[in-house]
């Protein structure tokens, strides 16, 4: 795993390098879900500091464990799956993150169980750019009115946009969707200010070097870093 993480830090920096970006800008996020406790392990101990789950009670069990063993105040866990509201609660009080807010009611369902937070809850708001299938707003006039919702919760802090590409290995199709949400984090930035909208997380194992060139901070390696699931 150590020379795993190495190389996709390698080309991270290649990239960076070659398109005249500071490789300190991207942060490398480790997609643990489905892997063992055991091997979130062994990536901490090699460095990550950020990890992703997709399904609320597996990384709630698995961090639970993992924070009982060490002392990480400098990780975080990031939720970047789909979000039912009845596991919204459990999601809020755990995680650092949420990245996958695809939807204005789970925005309500948030801003309401977050009211009372001494420290607002890191929100993405999740712009579909990619297959039919996935989730996400559908467009600009979607994103803005989601935006300025999140904007109105006090427990709330909203820190950019996420997204998934298509799958597919036609490399422009990747491009374009990449494109589209960098354009739609500038429109916001125009709109709202730069602060909350920053950061965009895009870009995975079979397409994140392209995600890079096109505006990525933050790339969710899972398989690259963990091999095949389990």
């Amino acid at each position: 795993m150590a020379q795993r993480i190495a190389r996709i830090k390698e080309k991270i920096n290649d990239v960076c390098l070659r398109i005249g970006r500071d490789p300190g800008d991207v942060r490398l996020m480790a997609v643990s879900k489905l892997h063992p406790l055991s091997a979130a392990e062994e990536a901490w101990e090699n460095g990550i500091r950020l990890f992703g789950e997709n399904r609320v009670q597996e990384g709630i069990e698995k961090f639970s464990a993992f924070r009982e063993t060490r002392d990480c105040p400098d990780t975080e866990i990031h939720f970047i799956g789909n979000l039912q509201r009845n596991k919204a609660k459990k999601t809020a009080e755990f995680f650092d993150c949420i990245q996958s807010v695809d939807r204005e009611t789970l925005l309500d369902e948030l801003g309401m169980l977050t009211e009372k937070r001494e420290t607002p809850l890191t929100i993405f708001l999740e712009y579909h750019t990619g297959e039919e299938s996935k989730a996400g707003f559908p467009d600009l006039d979607s994103l803005f009115k989601a935006a300025e919702k999140a904007l109105s919760f006090p427990g709330l802090k909203p820190a950019g946009l996420m997204t998934m590409a298509p799958l597919t290995d036609d490399a422009k199709a990747i491009r374009a969707s990449f494109r589209s949400c960098m354009k739609a984090s500038e429109a916001l930035g125009k709109r709202f200010g730069d602060e909350n909208w920053s950061c965009l997380s895009m870009g995975m194992t079979n397409d994140f070097e392209i995600a890079i060139e096109e505006g990525s901070t933050l790339v969710r390696i899972g398989t690259a870093i963990f091999g095949e699931r389990l």
